[in-house]
């Protein structure tokens, strides 16, 4: 029997409202409290209890998700339906064993779809169950012949297999009716493939292509990003190093401290390699590029200032009683996504985003040791505009060559104007000296860390194998150390020539020739 709907459609679209004005501010306690009363409101009403299960999870309170879900199931008169709607809510919370606990269930329905067996092929593929994610997306196709999604998972494997030209047919048979974002990644995983051919020129044109379709939505995106790093560029401009000392000095009203590395620099700079080596040592554990800092410790210092607040003023009017707990909400964000305690373990956040961050960093944590990693300027910017990155508002800059010169030029030169300045230690990592000896890079890194050697760290591959690496280059990182991608710009040179004269600075500063 349907449970009664206490309060009406019009209010219950308030509440709605006011929970997404909530999410948006990234307020997600107010978002799960408003849920909770619309829950009390209307008992029946599945799709508002997975709504309120996304509100938990994103707060990072897995449990009650996890306990909304399943009441939105019991109610919900269409099961696959709901499962996968429960998995889906997960996967953007990010507990990816949440997710692929309801697609699996959705996948034993009888009415279970082929986007369903797809979303599972992903999961084991970048769990390195590269026989599963086949299986799964021969599922798909079983229920849906030339199915473009469940096509594009089996290119990826069988580039991943090695047979490239095979793979390149696949692409290229995907029907001219193919949805927007399968044709997107398709586009990036053929210029993938022309690449490792050789088939420059090919590669360049199959990008382009891809990007072309992206473009006419990227104006707010990009917008956005320069109203945010225009706030950054004046904090840079008006930071002094005395501001900075203060901060220090007054760490101690913010016990307890933590040991905390953050593993930054540009994004493909060769982050994910190090992280997944630290992330080897028994003394260590590492979050890859999650939204915790951004979210839930940031927001803390922010939320009551105007949106056009000086960021430095807001930055050092935060007191110890707005600081700790950002600091708390941080650790209780990083445990629940872990699924474990970090104890007194070393937490390596790494998140090349946070760069531009690194100060609103230092300041919630000043015991911060800092990472930074360095690759060859051009190498950088050309595997940028490789990537096949969702577009958002850091990845809109690499839809074209020009705008990842400008984003690369931006984001180092804010890094070298405030390294000087900052009092934290930290230690630069070349991207290039990892892949030609990596114990030697990793003995220097783990001793900055305060951790002993371990070879387990040689091995990192093994380790990657057994976890969910979320970064696009998850498939590299199952492997040994390998140097193609180094001067893999050379290849390239003809584009980027019109840029070069950007980044030779940079280049130089970082000890690369030009």
């Amino acid at each position: 029997m349907k449970r009664p709907q206490l309060v009406s459609n019009n209010a219950l679209a308030r509440l709605f409202q006011s929970a997404d004005q909530a999410r948006r501010r990234l307020d997600f306690q107010q978002c799960v409290e408003i849920l909770e009363r619309a829950s009390r409101l209307d008992l029946g009403n599945p799709t508002l209890l997975l709504n309120l299960g996304h509100a938990y999870g994103k707060n990072f309170d897995f449990a009650k998700a996890e306990s909304s879900f399943e009441r939105a199931l019991r109610l919900s008169p269409k099961k696959t339906e709901a499962l996968a709607a429960a998995a889906m809510r997960a996967h953007d919370f990010g507990n990816a064993i949440m997710a692929n606990q309801y697609y699996r269930l959705a996948s034993e329905q009888k009415d279970a779809t082929p986007d369903i067996f797809v979303a599972l092929a992903e999961n084991s593929e970048r769990l390195s169950r590269l026989d599963e994610a086949a299986q799964f997306a021969g599922r798909a196709l079983a229920l849906k012949p030339n199915f473009s999604a469940a096509r594009l998972v089996q290119a990826r494997l069988t580039r991943q297999a090695g047979r490239l030209s095979e793979a390149e047919q696949i692409l290229r048979s995907l029907s001219n009716d193919t949805p927007r974002d399968i044709r997107v990644k398709a586009g990036y995983e053929l210029g993938s493939i022309l690449d490792r051919q050789g088939r420059y020129d090919e590669a360049m044109a199959a990008f382009r292509d891809a990007k072309a379709l992206l473009i006419p939505d990227a104006a707010p995106h990009i917008a956005a990003a320069h109203r945010v790093r225009g706030q950054l560029k004046e904090l840079r401009d008006n930071l002094k190093a005395e501001t900075l000392h203060r901060w220090q000095a007054g760490s101690k009203e913010l016990a307890p401290m933590h040991r905390l590395a953050l593993l930054c620099g540009h994004p493909r700079s060769g982050t994910t390699l190090l992280e997944q080596v630290l992330d080897s040592h028994p003394d260590i554990v590492s979050a890859e590029e999650t939204t915790i800092f951004h979210d839930h410790a940031y927001p803390f210092l922010a939320r009551n200032a105007p949106v056009d607040a000086n960021v430095l003023a807001v930055l050092d009017s935060a007191p110890p009683s707005i600081l700790q707990p950002a600091r708390t909400n941080y650790f209780r964000c990083m445990d629940a996504f872990l699924g474990d305690s970090i104890g007194t373990r070393l937490l390596v956040d790494k998140n090349p985003i946070l760069t531009f961050l690194l100060i609103p960093f230092i300041r919630i944590f000043p015991e911060t040791k800092l990472l930074i990693a360095l690759r060859d300027p051009r190498d950088v910017v050309l595997s940028c505009f490789m990537q096949p990155l969702s577009l958002n508002q850091s990845a809109a800059a690499f839809l074209t060559l020009e705008g990842a010169v400008d984003d690369y030029a931006e984001l180092m030169a804010m890094y070298q104007t405030v390294a000087p300045l900052i009092p934290n230690e930290r230690i630069e990592v070349r991207y290039e000296d990892m892949v030609s000896d990596l114990e030697s890079v990793a003995r220097r890194t783990l001793e900055f860390l305060g951790a002993s050697w371990d070879k387990r760290v040689l091995h990192f591959h093994e380790h990657a194998q057994k976890k969910l690496v979320r970064s696009p280059t998850y498939a590299d990182v199952t492997r040994p150390v390998f140097k193609r991608a180094v001067g893999r710009w050379r290849n390239y040179e003809r584009y980027l020539e019109p840029y070069l004269a950007k980044l030779a600075p940079f280049a130089k500063a970082f000890g690369y020739d030009v």
